[in-house]
Order: structure tokens, then sequence, then C-alpha cells
């Protein structure tokens, strides 16, 4: 008795004791307030585009992996079709109905019945890019980047139930070796095809039976997309993504004149029935209306950016500036306004598609994956000065005080060192687990996110040295060191950002619940468009939101 007594007491003095030192633990920490420093958009970068006959515009997007309408008289848009299958760099329409488009990264061709069937019809194919129905309902596809032809593909068992996708080796292949042959069109009056080659700065006619190649136009900086006009039919409408020209070519006489001026990054056009001409950018996630008449245009729907990737931020004078790897383009937003400014536009100054980004001492740096690049952009005037190749997929890049650059490669796994002229290349680290994204840390000290790992790692640069600082993280991409010496790294796998205590691995949930981490594709990197993560001297943490084609800006709660 006295001994259940004695237990008794004591459960009741440690439940109290308990009850007090909760009431005096302190709370945990306040997560960052939340707000978009720039709104969001649609599309992913928009690219092919579509009338039906029943005039609905249908327009795709390949990094966001989806196909949308769009009504033009209003701006609404409607996803039609999801990732993966939706992923579409060229849209076209049969008479009958059939919607066909290409799977540029995916390597496949997809038609969808207008009964709403979806079937995958060719498989294998390296970059199929454009594509186009014949009068006679026969359909035509180039490859164009990762492959240099034009195919036919035959349609007429695509409804039965074992019908199987087409190799590319088992396509008819029309012709290769043209130059780039990208958006096209098949005359319905001569049943000749006629697009441009992006390589040779052309438009062409092609002989869809032999494959003869005839010019019709050249002295186009990179003529991306042709289409004929339907008012019209002996003038085909060019657009120059290098210059954001839009041209018009007599078949007849083989005259070219300029319609309109626009920005670089135009992609594709389209006619609707009433000959009215649409165009889409890229660069500004952008689809117009284009008066061929007086060369106006008016904005259908457009985006602030276009697919915000890596950020790095930097500050004169109290005011903070966002750097924004945007794919399409390299572009600063006001850390206070939200104003967005253009560096550089993909096509017209630059061609490769930024996805990692850092400032050094003298260059920001541009990485890219899928161009295999690292560019050289001078702080000072904003002009590229150097583009470096031959890399293995690299992911980012970090510049240190005499031009030296730290290269991850995700392909090779390696961290390299280069020369500032980029001639000089050795590995410093192998076998790092997927890496996304760097930051510079004290002295000879930077820290990567490596995904696969779900970890922080610590690299001396002078010594090869490694260590973990932080693991159990799902999804970690962008990294960048605060000015209280904590590490703030985007966990994409939980839409959260963390800071991590360099010393002990602690971490701090600053932001929870953010529309981070685009869908991945089958076969594509582990961070298909990084998060990019940047803070600013003020404490202000600033995250880009690939879903939204935004940018947040977290701001530490009130003390």
């Amino acid at each position: 008795m006295k001994v259940g007594r004695f237990v008794t007491s004591l459960a009741l003095a440690l439940a109290v004791a308990g009850s007090t030192l909760a009431q005096q633990a302190p709370p945990p920490p306040k997560e960052y307030n939340q707000e978009f420093l720039v709104a969001g958009s649609w599309f992913h970068g928009v690219h092919g585009l579509a009338f039906n006959k029943d005039d609905q515009l249908f327009a795709g997007s390949v990094i966001g992996q989806t196909l949308y309408r769009v009504q033009v008289d209003t701006g609404e848009v409607d996803r039609v079709i999801d990732p993966p299958t939706g992923m579409a760099d060229d849209i076209a329409f049969a008479d009958d109905g059939t919607m066909a488009w290409t799977s540029f990264l995916l390597g496949k061709i997809y038609i969808r019945r207008p009964n709403g069937k979806i079937i995958e019809v060719a498989s294998g194919m390296g970059g199929p890019n454009s594509l186009a129905f014949g009068k006679d309902g026969r359909l035509f596809v180039s490859e164009v980047f990762l492959g240099d032809a034009l195919y036919e593909i035959d349609l007429k068992n695509a409804d039965k139930p074992d019908f199987k996708p087409f190799p590319r080796a088992e396509l008819r292949r029309v012709a290769e070796k043209m130059g780039g042959l990208n958006g096209f069109e098949i005359h319905k009056d001569d049943g000749f095809l006629y697009g441009p080659l992006w390589f040779k700065g052309q438009v062409v006619k092609v002989n869809l039976e032999t494959g003869a190649i005839e010019v019709i136009a050249e002295g186009f900086k990179i003529p991306a997309a042709a289409n004929i006009d339907p008012q019209n039919r002996d003038n085909v409408y060019v657009v120059d993504t290098g210059t954001g020209g839009i041209w018009s070519v007599s078949l007849s006489s083989r005259t070219k004149k300029l319609v309109a001026s626009m920005k670089p990054g135009l992609d594709n056009l389209a006619f609707d029935s009433r000959g009215r001409l649409f165009v889409t950018s890229m660069t500004d996630n952008g689809i117009y209306l284009v008066d061929k008449q007086t060369g106006a245009h008016k904005t259908i729907v457009e985006g602030r950016l276009a697919i915000p990737a890596d950020l790095a931020v930097t500050s004169e004078g109290g005011k903070e500036t966002v750097h924004v790897a945007d794919v399409f383009s390299y572009r600063t937003v006001d850390g206070r306004s939200g104003a967005v400014a253009d560096v550089l536009r993909v096509h017209g100054e630059t061609h490769a598609y930024p996805l990692g980004l850092s400032i050094g001492p003298r260059h920001a740096l541009l990485t890219s994956w899928f161009s295999n690049t690292v560019e050289k952009v001078d702080r000072k005037t904003g002009k590229l000065v150097a583009t470096l190749g031959d890399f293995a997929a690299p992911v980012d890049a970090l510049e240190a005080a005499d031009g030296t650059l730290y290269v991850a490669e995700l392909a090779s796994a390696n961290l390299v060192k280069v020369s500032p002229d980029g001639k000089t290349r050795t590995t410093v680290v192998k076998e790092l687990r997927g890496p996304v994204a760097m930051t510079q840390g004290p002295g000879n000290l930077i820290y990567v996110t490596e995904i696969a790992a779900g970890a922080v790692t610590e690299i001396d640069i002078a010594t090869g040295e490694r260590r973990v600082v932080a693991d159990g993280l799902a999804g970690p991409e962008g990294i960048d060191l605060g000015p209280d010496g904590r590490l703030y790294v985007a966990e994409v796998g939980q839409k959260r950002v963390v800071a991590i205590d360099r010393a002990t691995g602690a971490k701090t949930v600053i932001a929870s619940n953010l529309d981070i981490g685009l869908p991945l594709y089958p076969g594509g990197p582990p961070a298909l468009v990084p998060t990019g993560v940047a803070v600013g001297p003020s404490g202000a943490v600033y995250v880009s939101s690939d879903i939204r084609n935004a940018l947040y800006k977290l701001t530490p709660p009130a003390p």
C-alpha cells in the first residue's frame, strides 16, 4: 500500500512537472509570411498551336506536358490532356476531327479520335517536332534538334485492337539531313509541304513522294514555323524566332514582306477559319492575335515569367534584385515591386535554355542540362561573353574569385573544375548522388543538394573532402546560404522550404504548402525544372514556383 501510494504520488509529480515544462517550452517557430512577388500564368512555354474545324484553339507545352484549349475572345484556358501524354510541341487536325501531336521529349506521336480515344501511333523518334495532315489524311512528322528527318505515319490500322505504335525504323522516311524542318503545313491545293529549315534560315517546298526540296525564300535568322493563309493560298506566313519578325512569302513570285515585328522567342502560328493570324511566344508564355494589315498585335494570354527555375539575388543600395533562369530567357525581378526585366532571350541573344543560375564575382552563370552548356554573362553589361559546351548534363555552376568554374554534372555525377577559358577540366569529386543545385559557402566550401540521396552535402573544393550536412530530405533542389549562416533548401517532395543549421543539421520549416515540383516525364532528369531558392541580405527568401510560373517572396515573421 505504501509502495502504491509512492508510485501514484511520483506519477502525479511527474505529470505536474511535465505540464510545467510544457508550458515553459518555447512554441515552434512561426513560418515566414508568403506572398507572390510575381503572379503566375498558364502554360510552361507555349509551342504548338492549331484550330479545329469548330474554330476552337488548342495549344501545347513541352515542359508543361499538357494540351490546352484557349478561348480567343476571353483568354480563358482549360486543360484538355494532362501530363505526360499531353506533352505537345506541335498540333494538327485532320478533316475528320482527329487531333495529332508530337511528344518531343518522349519521342512519341499521339492521335486523339473525335470520340476521345487516344492512340500512341509512333515511338522511339529523335525529337519529333512538327506534324501536319495532308488533304488525304496522311500524317507527316519531322524530327528537329534530336534528329533531322521527315517521316510518314500510316494510320489506316490505328483503330484496330492489336495496333502497336510504329518504331522509327518502320516509318517511311521522306527526307533526311534537311536542316531542321520545323513547324510546317501541307498545301490543300498542290499537296506540297511548306515549312522552315531552322538551321539554314530558309523556307522550302517539299515533295512528299520523292523528298525533293526546293527553296522558296531565305535570309531569315531562325524561321520556326510556316502556315498557308486560308484567305490567300498564294501566301505562306513565317515566324522568325530569332528576330520576332512575322513575314509573308508569295509562293508564285517568291517575294517576302515583313508583316509584323515582335520580340524574339516566337514559336508557332495558326489561322482560324476567318483568316485571323495567331502566334505563340515560348519566351513570354503568350498567344497573340496579329493584324496582317497593320502589324499590330493583341494579347490573348501572357505570362510575366515562362518557367522560373534557379534563382540568385544581388543587392545594391538596399535594393534586392532577383535573377531568374526562366528556361527561355534570363530575367531579373525587382525584389520590392516585382517588376520583371529581360536580360537575355533564348534565340534572340542566346541559343541555350537556362535552368541553373548563379552570380559570381564577374559573371552570371547560366547552366542547362538540355543544351549541355554553361554560359557566362557579364554582370556589368548583361552581354553573353562565352558559351562553354561538352559537359555531361550540367545542372549548376559556381565562379571563384580567380574566374575558375565549378560545374556539377548530372550524367557523370562529377563536380568538375574548369579553367576560366574553359579549356582545362579536372574532376574534384566523383559519385555525386543526383546533384541539382549548389551554393558558395565560406572559404573553400560549397554546398550541393543531392536529390537521389535526399541530402545536402558540404564539399571542400581544395581537398575534395565531403560531409553530409543533412539527410532525410524529400527531393532537395534549390539551395542558398542565408545571412544568418543557415542553408535554405527547397524540399520539393514536401512542398516546403527548410532552414538547416550547417553544424548540427537541424531543420526548421520556414514555409510549407508551396506550389513547387513540376511532374517529371519518363526517362527525364530527377529535377526537370529545379525549384530555385535565393536569400537576400534583408533575410527575405525568394522561391520559384515552377507549377504556377510565379515567384514567391517569403519574409520572416514579426518577433
